[in-house]
């Protein structure tokens, strides 16, 4: 009975396909590690890379400057959001990795990457829509997440790789993120009164390009990492107590978030769309952006682990606390 309500939601937010291919793209790179690797002579790299400008090109293209002006007159609401995905999300996960003995060193690096990233889009849109909270404003604050993650992300992560015994340069990071991401968003930016009308009525089949493009860089990173053999000091347990930590700190997040815009007076639909864009971390631009800060495939695999375990989490309890709204918003 609860199965059968949770799965339609589960299915928009596309966790049944999006999943199962991730997890198959994993297992390619257990079963053919070599094929995927550095040393494969296969043009793996020049593949990403366009593919990356491609994403960030037509996400700049669905953009709309108009609607994007227009949601700023919220702006209380677009600052608890902002500040809680790029400053309060980091504090809790600092708190977290000092109180949490039984995560390996070589995962606190993902996790700390997992904090600073940005909302994400489809996922808190959606999530928003079926729990009848502020969809405008879950829109804007999405879209501008990802805009200022491109530099807050990297800027970051400067400071908490060098923490962490990986230094990251941030300059030399930022120019190739301004070549491969903020050229193309600008881009489609202004041609968004070209191309949008025309591929309109297509815009939904674009996340199978995203997709496409996730797949191959976690299909790579995965297979250096089975290559390299770095997962083989980890039993399934050391995973398993991963995964429940990530759950844990979803709801973290959520009962912080819950308790400032209670606080902050906010109406229902506000509370809605600041708790569903504030809790979600986007796995497209941590791939994405990832494929860049961390260029060694096998590091990256490391560090997108933890990314992966709390996207698939988030989208299960995501689900069913907005099916949990939708009912208490008709009653």
């Amino acid at each position: 009975m609860i199965l059968s309500r949770i799965r339609p939601l589960l299915a928009k937010v596309g966790i049944n396909g999006f999943l199962l291919s991730l997890f198959t793209a994993i297992f390619l790179g257990w079963l053919f590690p070599t094929f995927g690797s550095i040393d494969s002579g296969f043009p793996w790299k020049i593949i990403i890379n366009l593919g990356i400008g491609l994403v960030f090109f037509f996400y700049g293209v669905k953009l709309n400057p108009v609607q994007l002006r227009t949601g700023l007159k919220n702006w209380k609401l677009h600052l608890l959001i902002q500040l809680t995905t790029f400053l309060l999300f980091p504090a809790l996960v600092w708190v977290f990795l000092k109180i949490s003995p039984w995560i390996p060193d070589d995962f606190r690096l993902g996790i700390s990457y997992l904090s600073v990233l940005p909302s994400t889009v489809s996922a808190s849109v959606v999530m928003v829509s079926i729990a009848r909270g502020n969809i405008p404003a879950a829109i804007f604050n999405a879209s501008i997440s990802s805009l200022i993650g491109v530099v807050i992300t990297p800027a970051w992560m400067g400071i908490l790789g060098e923490a962490s015994g990986i230094p990251i340069d941030f300059t030399s990071t930022l120019i190739e993120l301004t070549f491969k991401v903020i050229l193309p968003v600008l881009a489609g930016l202004a041609l968004h009164a070209v191309i949008f009308p025309r591929i309109a009525r297509q815009i939904s089949k674009l996340k199978y390009l995203d997709q496409s493009v996730i797949m191959v860089i976690v299909y790579t990173s995965f297979a250096q990492s089975f290559a390299q053999e770095v997962f083989s000091p980890y039993r399934i347990a050391t995973l398993f107590m991963i995964s429940i930590s990530m759950l844990g700190l979803f709801f973290l997040v959520w009962l912080l978030v819950s308790s400032l815009s209670k606080m902050l007076g906010f109406q229902l639909e506000d509370r809605i769309t600041a708790l569903f864009c504030g809790s979600k971390k986007s796995l497209v631009q941590g791939v994405v952006i990832g494929k860049i800060i961390f260029p060694d495939p096998a590091i990256l695999g490391l560090v997108l682990l933890p990314l992966m375990l709390y996207h698939i989490q988030q989208l299960i309890a995501g689900s069913v606390i907005a099916s949990w709204f939708e009912r208490k918003n008709k009653a």
